[in-house]
């Protein structure tokens, strides 16, 4: 029997909820660590813990903050890095109760897969794309600038890096020979990636569209990554 294909908005409604979903088995472990120390926990403690970037551990407990599930607490007279004020996050509720949103996760990664083995691989690819892509210009758009050239392709791969470690990717950017390129060390949607490879079209997407919004058109190709087997996702980009 054939199926209908789903239509953008339920794919991009999916793939955006897989990133925010509360069932992240690395946020999951932060909350737990969190619920088990009173005075709650900083930035670079979770980060030293976890052996994360600190902007994926800040990333982690500012998820699990706006979900309710954490306070934070400004430490007067403390500073955390460049002028950085250093917070606290403390567990709100003495009991745990994560059962639901686990489930509500499982549900999710079905709900992804079923997406894109409906769509098939090159539809799926081009979507996730075209997803990415346009979320990669709103966090330009967050960030203030636009593309007027007042941003050297290097300033811009930097900015861009500096963007998707915030959103969960620890990425740095580098030159290799010729080449500049992103290095992310982290995958925010983890085994989802592994399980559906496509989802790494997201990532590329997010590049270009932020690039093309700090800088000018730009091309990005995913030369490795995690989901394929790689030690390191790496995508190579070119103006």
């Amino acid at each position: 029997m054939d199926r209908e294909p789903l239509n953008p908005t339920d794919f991009a409604s999916a793939v955006t909820a897989i990133t925010s979903a509360f069932g992240d088995p690395t946020r999951r472990a932060i909350y737990l660590h969190a619920h088990e120390v009173p005075d709650g926990v900083t930035a670079s403690e979770v980060a030293t813990r976890f052996d994360l970037h600190a902007n994926v551990a800040r990333h982690h407990l500012d998820k699990l903050s706006a979900g309710g599930y954490l306070e934070v607490a400004v430490a007067r007279g403390s500073r955390q890095g460049a002028g950085r004020p250093s917070k606290r996050y403390r567990a709100i509720t003495p009991t745990i109760s994560l059962d639901v949103a686990v489930r509500h996760d499982d549900i999710l990664v079905s709900l992804l897969g079923k997406a894109l083995e409906r769509l098939g691989t090159d539809a799926a690819t081009e979507l996730a794309e075209e997803v990415g892509t346009e979320y990669g210009r709103q966090m330009a758009e967050a960030m203030g600038d636009s593309g007027d050239g007042q941003r050297s392709f290097r300033t811009a791969l930097h900015a861009v890096a500096d963007a998707l470690s915030a959103h969960g990717f620890a990425a740095h950017a580098e030159q290799h020979g010729d080449q500049l390129r992103i290095v992310s060390d982290h995958c925010p949607f983890g085994d989802t990636a592994i399980e559906h490879p496509v989802i790494c079209a997201v990532d590329r997407g997010m590049v270009t569209g932020m690039l093309d919004a700090l800088y000018g058109h730009s091309r990005a190709e995913i030369e490795t990554s995690v989901a394929l087997g790689g030690d390191h996702c790496v995508t190579a980009v070119e103006a």
